[in-house]
């Protein structure tokens, strides 16, 4: 597989974790996973779009718990992607 074919997968793949992630069934889900992708996935490579990935197969009530702050996740679903979600939004927290 040359480097193209490569670059070109990392953009599918893009597109498609930015289209689950504005379309996780829950609107409340959709408005904290989308314009987080929309912010961060471009700069992603392979390894954290996997880590990204892993995330949107965590139950939505679970995310969400954590992405606003009122529950820890357990260390086995810590990440830097989940570090950088939370963190993407605890500026924004009231």
């Amino acid at each position: 597989m040359s480097t193209e074919d490569g670059e070109d997968e990392l953009v599918r793949r893009r597109k498609r974790l930015k289209f689950r992630s504005w379309h996780r069934g829950t609107k409340e889900m959709d408005l904290l996973l989308g314009p987080f992708a929309d912010a961060c996935l471009d700069g992603f490579d392979a390894r954290l779009l996997a880590e990204y990935e892993a995330l949107l197969d965590v139950p939505e009530p679970d995310l969400y718990e954590w992405i606003l702050g009122r529950a820890a996740p357990p260390p086995s679903a810590r990440s830097s992607v989940l570090d950088r979600l939370i963190a993407h939004y605890a500026g924004n927290a009231r």
